[in-house]
């Protein structure tokens, strides 16, 4: 499933492995970002979560007694839960996620299942005067609020019958089907100016699929009901945090470690993420090789190193000087990579 990950705010550009995908450059993974969707005003830092959906419809039923509500049933159901802990999960892994952003503070209070009206699919407005007084109670800027949350389960077991080439037979498997179909409401409030900066619903699904030999075989290690639920907070909590926060996005740059005694030295410095170092011997060999080919592949690399630090202007000026040197289509595309990230970085500060 979906996975909780840190990033470092300051950093434009995060080395996340290295590999060596031929015999005359290596390859790295780096994340680049990109702004929010729904970007809060400079003045919103901390965060205040609360919550306004649980009710009497609500209950913390433990993994093994709501497992068994579906077994009773031969694993084939489909029905809402609301689970008390599958919809808390949301709240903290959303606090955690804001947090590993490193944009906002955030506060949870101990008493975070706030009374609420409610029409027919979702919780009403807060009163501004309600949120005027836990921001200032709790010192926050502005109250995140999950103000809708349900989560439909639907499951279906059966049994299916394949063939085996290798044993030359027929065979039975049991096979399990888990899938739970989410909607969720966060508003965002701003009691400065009695505003909802953010309203966000999201509808969505995750699906789990598995089969045994037998059905005492796929249920040992099926994930469970309680467990897929608690996924599914956290798929949620992903969902919304990714609208307010930084995204990082993956692409791979490829330096040239082949050509002289520095880039294969440098080499060994990108493994060590010795950056400064191998900077110093590419810029060596791109003012003294002799060889085009070695002193263009050196102004390259200068280039995707001064990327990595975030100084566009100043890949773009040695990429060019690499594409000048020596013509390769591939400098060329980089080239055209680099204007592209330019002008997105223009587009954000304005």
């Amino acid at each position: 499933m979906r996975q909780l990950f840190t990033k470092n705010t300051y950093a434009l550009l995060l080395l996340m492995f290295l590999a060596v995908s031929c015999s005359t450059t290596k390859i790295i993974t780096i994340e680049i970002p990109e702004p929010a969707q729904k970007e809060l005003p400079d003045r919103i830092q901390s965060l205040l979560l609360v919550n306004r959906t649980v009710d009497e419809n609500y209950s913390d039923l433990k993994a093994d007694s709501l497992q068994n509500i579906f077994y009773r049933k031969q694993f084939t159901l489909d029905t809402l839960i609301y689970d008390l802990t599958a919809v808390d999960t949301t709240l903290k892994a959303l606090g955690e996620l804001l947090f590993e952003s490193g944009r906002y503070d955030f506060v949870i209070p101990e008493n975070r299942f706030l009374d609420f009206e409610k029409n027919t699919f979702f919780s009403q407005e807060m009163p501004w005067q309600q949120v005027k007084d836990i921001c200032e109670t709790y010192n926050t800027d502005a109250v995140l609020s999950l103000d809708m949350f349900s989560t439909q389960v639907i499951t279906k077991y059966d049994k299916d019958t394949y063939f085996d080439p290798i044993q030359d037979g027929f065979f039975t498997a049991s096979t399990a089907n888990m899938a739970i179909i989410y909607n969720a409401l966060f508003r965002i409030y701003d009691p400065l100016e009695e505003k909802v900066l953010v309203r966000e619903f999201f509808k969505d699904t995750v699906q789990w699929s598995d089969y045994g030999a037998s059905a005492n075989d796929l249920f040992r290690h099926f994930t469970p009901v309680k467990t897929a639920l608690t996924e599914a907070g956290i798929a949620i909590a992903l969902d919304f945090s990714e609208k307010i926060t930084t995204v990082w996005r993956e692409e791979q740059r490829s330096f040239y470690v082949k050509g002289d005694d520095n880039l294969k030295h440098a080499g060994t410095f990108i493994d060590n993420q010795q950056w400064i170092q191998a900077m110093a011997l590419w810029k060596e060999t791109a003012e003294n090789a002799k060889s085009k080919a070695t002193k263009s592949k050196a102004q390259l690399n200068v280039a995707i190193a001064y990327e990595l630090q975030g100084d566009i202007e100043n890949a773009i000026s040695w990429a060019l000087d690499s594409y000048n040197t020596m013509y390769r289509q591939f400098t060329y595309q980089y080239l055209e990579l680099l204007n592209k990230r330019k002008k997105e970085l223009q587009k954000q500060t304005k």
